[in-house]
């Protein structure tokens, strides 16, 4: 069974079990939730990818059944036929929870997502469409069998798909010059020249992921569908960014209800290329690691209200430097007229800013620049509580758990290399 709190839902436990195909097997594990009146706020099932003969069942319920889920765990392993899989993080208060430590360690929960990709609401475009579920389901398995050090499997877009693309691509592009920040209008032209980005082809994630790791070490990951807070956050310590491949539904182009390769690679891609908004998403990451959970939402709603959907002042003037908003060809005419309310970047309060997800945003933050936001968010980060500091080895793509005098040591020793490299650097300058 895995276990994974949805800190973007408040007071909701999600967790997620498999059970072989007999007559009466999802009765029987049913009946344990209602024997300890716990009452499930939601439910999925799908076929195991692993074997044919099982289901996996994706559930939620209310925090305040937690004690009791415990015994329906137990219950689960030993009265009910099937394989039970435990997320291995400490759960109990006052405890860190576990946080990937090595690059390799994403691997672990890359396919824990929130809402299967294959899987779509009723509500969802594409819902009623088989050819568009079955390609779902072809995105998904490619995320599903992926594993770091690999390259990214390449997809042949079909023409429909193509053409949504093509829409997308063009109604943006026509604003980026007068709505986008600098950064993105600058990096935008390479992505054009080294990486696919036209009309008429959808760009490979393989493509990209070479060119940001060349720009900024930044790399691109494919993913099935949404992440936990935690886990997302987390992958950004590593600067690794999930991405989805799957395109949206083509009856409406200019409408998604949730990420998906044009979201991904007009709105966060071109940014992943300049080094002080990867540093600034970085910050954001380490400070996730090994978090309480409360702060996860914080740090989650920060993320939201800035690498989504966040203003920049630049000169005299407001742009956007979101990904939502560069993404959305409504929202991001929308944002820079008077109808929102703007609010100078401030963690302490953006991370307290309640948002809808289904509608334009009612207030955006403003940061004074990257470089301010990412000095703010840490100064934010110092007050997270964690009995350690953490810092990222680019060399050896690993989280440095900054809590003996060793460590401490040998990162001084790293900064006194770095600084003798910069007073020769600045003596020669003379």
């Amino acid at each position: 069974m895995y276990l994974e709190e949805q800190t973007n839902k408040s007071g909701v436990l999600s967790c997620m079990f498999s059970l072989k195909e007999e007559v009466g097997a999802l009765a029987k594990a049913l009946r344990l939730f209602e024997e300890k009146g716990i009452t499930l706020t939601h439910i999925e099932s799908r076929p195991s990818r692993l074997n044919k003969d099982v289901y996996e069942f994706f559930i939620s319920v209310d925090t305040t059944s937690a004690k009791a889920l415990d015994d329906v765990i137990d219950g689960l392993r030993t009265q009910i036929t099937g394989h039970v899989h435990e997320l291995s993080r400490n759960k109990q208060k006052d405890t860190v929870p576990w946080f990937p430590k090595d690059i390799q360690d994403l691997d672990r929960f890359a396919n824990q997502i929130l809402s299967y990709g294959a899987e779509l609401d009723a509500d969802h475009p594409g819902f009623t469409d088989p050819v568009y579920r079955a390609r779902r389901k072809e995105f998904a398995d490619i995320a599903y069998s992926y594993k770091h050090g690999q390259p990214i499997p390449k997809v042949e877009y079909t023409e429909e798909e193509k053409k949504t693309w093509g829409t997308v691509f063009m109604e943006l592009k026509t604003l980026y010059p007068s709505h986008a920040c600098r950064e993105h209008n600058r990096i935008f032209p390479l992505l054009e020249k080294y990486c696919g980005y036209r009309e008429d082809n959808v760009p490979q994630l393989e493509d990209i992921s070479r060119f940001l790791q060349s720009c900024t070490g930044f790399r691109l990951r494919p993913v099935a569908g949404l992440l936990s807070s935690r886990d997302f956050l987390a992958g950004l310590a590593f600067r690794v960014f999930h991405s989805t491949q799957y395109i949206r539904h083509s009856s409406r182009p200019m409408y998604t209800p949730e990420p998906d390769i044009c979201h991904e690679l007009l709105g966060h891609v071109p940014l992943f290329a300049d080094p002080s908004f990867a540093q600034f998403s970085q910050e954001i990451g380490l400070a996730s690691l090994g978090a309480p959970d409360e702060y996860i939402e914080k740090l989650a709603t920060v993320y939201w209200f800035t690498v989504e959907f966040g203003l920049c002042k630049q000169g005299s003037e407001i742009k956007a430097y979101g990904a939502g908003l560069l993404s959305s060809f409504g929202e991001l005419q929308y944002c820079l007229t008077d109808k929102p309310k703007l609010c100078p970047f401030e963690p302490e309060k953006t991370c307290i800013q309640t948002y809808p997800i289904t509608q334009f945003q009612p207030v955006y933050f403003i940061a004074e620049s990257f470089e301010d936001a990412k000095e703010k968010v840490r100064k934010f980060a110092a007050i997270i509580p964690r009995p350690f500091s953490v810092r990222y080895n680019p060399y050896t793509q690993s989280i440095e758990v900054l809590d003996n005098l060793q460590q401490l040591q040998n990162l001084a020793d790293s900064i006194n290399g770095e600084m003798a490299i910069l007073c020769s650097a600045l003596r020669k300058m003379e």
